[in-house]
This record gives C-alpha cells, structure tokens and sequence, in this order.
C-alpha cells in the first residue's frame, strides 16, 4: 500500500472549497449526515474570520495516490489556552477514510505543528471558539445531524482510542416532543407565574429581527458571554466577533422563535433562540446555495418547515440561574412551536456536567439521543 501524503493547504476560495468538498463526497450516501455549507466554511476558515485575531491555524489534507483521503484544521486559541493555563493545540474538522494510517498521519502532524508552537497537549474535535462545532459523534450515529454540530462515522471513535486518547468531556442533546395534545404544561406555567412575580421579570416579543438587533444588539452576546465563560474550554468571544454574529443570527431567524427576558429595571438577563430544522433542506441542496440551493433554504424557513426545531442556543446571565427563569423561555416559545405543528424540538449541545441545563427539560416526554466526546492526549 502506497505511503500518506500531508500537505499544508492555503485559505484561497478553491483551496476551502476542496476541503470541504472531501467532506460532502465522503459523507455523500449517508442519510444523516447534512453537508457542510460551502458559503459558510469559506467565512469561517478564511482570515475574514474574527476569532483569528487570538487564533493561529492550519488546514491540512492526506492524500494517497494523489486522491484525498482525510483532513484536519489545527488550531491554537490563546485566548482559550490563557484563559484555562494550558497549552494545548486543537485539531477540528476532521475527517477520515477508514484507514488508521491516515487517521494517525493527520493526528501526529496536527501534533507536530502544535509542538514546534510550544504546546503539549492535544483536544479535539474542536473550532475556533465554542460557536464552532464541537465534539465527535459517540452515540447517536442513526440521528439525523444539524447544520450547527459534528456528524462522523462510528469507526472514528475506534481511531481515536487507539491513537491514545482518552475521554475529555462529553455533550449530550436532547430530544424533546412537543406537547402539541396537551399544550403548555401547567407545572411550568406555574413556575413562570411565580418568578415573573417574585422577581419581576418579564417576556420582550419584537416583530422583526432588526427591531430585536436594534434593541438589544451586542447585549444578547454579552449575555452569552456572562453565561458560558465557566463551561469548557470556552474563550470570551471578541467585539469583532460579537459584531460578526449579531450580522449572522439575526439576518434569518424568525422573531417568533426569539425569546428575550429582562429584569424589573429593563435589562436583558436571558436569550433564546431556535429555528426550524434546515437539516434536510442542506442534505437536498448538498451544501451549495447556487444556482438553486437557496430555494430549499428559503423555502424550510418561510413556507414548509420541517417537522422538528433546533435551539441554537439558551443563555441566562449567572446571578439569575436556578431561580426558574428558564420556565420563561417555554411559555413564550411553546405555543408557537404547538401552533406551528412541530413535533418535537432538538436542543443544543449540552455539557453532561451541567446540571442547571439538564434540569430544564424535566417539564418534557424527552431522551438523550446523542452524544458526542471531545478527546485529549498529551503531546509526545
């Protein structure tokens, strides 16, 4: 059997455009996977980026017999690293033929490049920053995937354990059905009452994401920030960041599906957001929005959604968990999700430690129907 090539790939439009299409061609008959939006990569892995003021990268792709066999981004957070005191260079969208020299060729360069850098530790799957997608697929390979999470084939696990890694943390999703019979559960519009009235906060509803932009712009990041610093491996997102995805998020999610809650004095302490899922329109598009693939697009958010949600993400500011404000986001966000006729609701990643989110689900007929793992290895 020939030898594996790694080559250093550049951040030119063609050069993203290959990498991602690896991926696309490697997942291509696989009903569950969804495609990587080319568009969309090509923002993220290029230096129009924001993270890459406190990142350093690299893309790599094997090759054998001059065909692509796997590919890898190592990157190094400084930000991260100094935040947490290690130093530790990330591998993130990787991706593989089911062959265990190209899966440990990727590895031991992505290690290499980290150790010419003065790092010693090895994470991943990783991105930039928490707003990447994060953690391989562990269980749950015969889900459907989302357009914002990692989908990989099961023997992916079986390379990384025998490449020495070892478990860092794992995530976990949810799925949650709609109580689309019974509606809203009492139980949680009780506990809505009760907060709103011992605390005096309340629900802020706007008709359209620039009224909600206007209104609170930076502050929904601001929240995120305040909310998830503690949680893994997280990095504070910049303000050429936060300016980034304020463009991102609300340039297409539905205000009706935009959950905002303020304290007494008018200021934001929590966000929501979800969004129907894009999954099957992406898969029928494979990846490309021209010439036609912003049809299925447009056509899953405006006219025929799917049958099931996706929560981007949920946010409450630290000084107000676990005082019930969570019940908020459902009484506001349920009815729409009943009237819309969705059938059930797929949340975000999940840190398996973090109890406070877990406990939010109880007012739900739910299960864990995915898992995914973030490996780690010291450097040799």
């Amino acid at each position: 059997m020939s030898e594996i090539t790694i080559k250093p790939i550049g951040e030119s439009k063609r050069e993203i455009h290959k990498f991602v299409k690896f991926h696309n061609d490697l997942y291509a008959d696989c009903q569950y996977a969804v495609p990587e939006l080319y568009f969309d990569l090509q923002n993220t892995l290029s230096k129009k980026n924001a993270a890459r003021e406190f990142c350093e990268s690299q893309m790599f792709m094997a090759y054998r017999d001059g065909k692509p066999v796997g590919r890898v981004v190592a990157i190094i957070n400084t930000k991260a690293n100094e935040a947490w005191k290690n130093k530790c260079v990330r591998f993130g969208w990787i991706d593989f033929v089911d062959d265990k020299q190209v899966s440990s060729a990727l590895i031991k360069t992505v290690e290499q490049w980290g150790k010419e850098r003065g790092m010693t530790e090895i994470e991943g799957p990783l991105g930039f920053t928490d707003m990447d997608p994060e953690g391989m697929l562990y269980e749950g390979h015969d889900e459907i995937g989302t357009m914002v999470t990692i989908y990989n084939h099961h023997y992916y696990v079986d390379h990384m354990a025998e490449l020495g890694f070892e478990k860092a943390i794992d995530w976990v999703e949810w799925r949650l059905i709609i109580p689309r019979e019974t509606g809203v559960p009492e139980r949680l519009m009780k506990v809505s009452a009760i907060v709103e009235k011992k605390y005096g906060v309340q629900i802020k509803k706007y008709k359209s994401c620039k009224a909600i932009k206007k209104a609170y712009g930076r502050d929904i990041f601001n929240v995120i920030n305040s909310a998830f610093t503690p949680l893994f491996g997280y990095s504070e997102l910049s303000e050429k960041q936060i300016d980034q995805y304020i463009d991102m998020y609300m340039s297409f999610v539905d205000p009706k599906l935009v959950s905002t809650i303020e304290d007494k004095d008018g200021k934001l302490i929590a966000v929501g957001i979800c969004m129907p899922s894009l999954s099957e329109a992406i898969q029928k598009c494979k990846g490309k929005l021209f010439p036609f693939g912003w049809y299925h697009l447009l056509k899953a958010l405006k006219w025929k959604h799917a049958n099931h949600l996706e929560m981007l993400l949920i946010a409450v500011r630290p000084e107000w968990q676990s005082k019930g404000v969570n019940a908020l986001f459902f009484k506001d966000l349920l009815p729409y999700f009943i009237s819309g006729g969705y059938e059930w609701c797929e949340t975000s990643v999940e840190l398996e430690t973090n109890t406070k989110v877990q406990n939010q689900w109880i007012y739900f007929e739910g299960r864990i129907h995915k898992r995914r793992r973030c490996w780690k290895k010291t450097i040799d």
